[in-house]
């Protein structure tokens, strides 16, 4: 079953690239296997820079499925998620990640990366920046 699932989110990797976007698909299951929603990368077509299928998957999970529920399901993607969908799929309470392509592997398919276009600065104003989060997670 967990290769059939990856599959299919790779068969959804290359409905995305025939739709004009980047080629990435995943999909969610059930504890059964059930699929309960499909989705590919529209960034380009939609244009927007966050519609991977991980974190639109991610969302749809927070929104409708119960923690409980969330909790038993399985992701099936055909790439390792990003930094921004590792992030989302972790606050959505999903429990398991399943993916074809590693980071690694997927960067060998690349061109050299061009640096980075922005530079980050920090941490600063410890002091303040705490207040408003100070307690917030106990």
């Amino acid at each position: 079953m967990i290769e059939a699932l990856l599959r299919r989110a790779i068969e959804l990797a290359a409905t995305g690239r025939a739709s004009g976007n980047p080629p990435f698909g995943s999909l969610l299951a059930a504890a059964d296997g059930r699929v309960l929603l499909e989705e590919w990368n529209t960034t380009i077509t939609d244009r927007d820079i966050t519609a991977h299928p991980e974190l639109k998957l991610a969302r749809w999970a927070a929104r409708e499925l119960t923690p409980e529920q969330a909790a038993v399901t399985t992701m099936y993607t055909s790439c390792q998620p990003c930094g921004m969908c590792t992030g989302a799929i972790e606050r959505s309470g999903l429990g398991t990640v399943v993916y074809a392509l590693s980071t690694e592997q997927l960067n060998g398919l690349k061109p050299p990366a061009a640096a980075a276009g922005f530079t980050l600065q920090g941490p600063a104003l410890f002091g303040e920046a705490r207040l408003p989060v100070d307690g917030y997670y106990r």
